[in-house]
């Protein structure tokens, strides 16, 4: 995926490199670049896998409580 910022008239560099910055992290660039930077054994990416699936359930069923009220 490619991000492609053109400066607007009348636009400071330093806001046109912000945008850029924002369309990046909405991208996700920045974060599969951090996840290439090193090497992730199977095993830690499980444990996180499952831990996210746990944090992912518990948000849900806070929402639904606070829905009911």
């Amino acid at each position: 995926m490619s991000v492609k910022v053109q400066i607007r008239n009348n636009e400071s560099l330093e806001a046109a490199i912000r945008r850029f910055k924002r369309q990046c992290n909405q991208g996700g660039i920045f974060i599969r670049m951090k996840e290439g930077s090193f090497f992730t054994k199977p095993t830690w990416a499980r444990r996180e896998a499952k831990e996210e699936r746990k944090r992912v359930i518990r948000r849900a069923e806070r929402i639904r409580r606070q829905a009911r009220f």
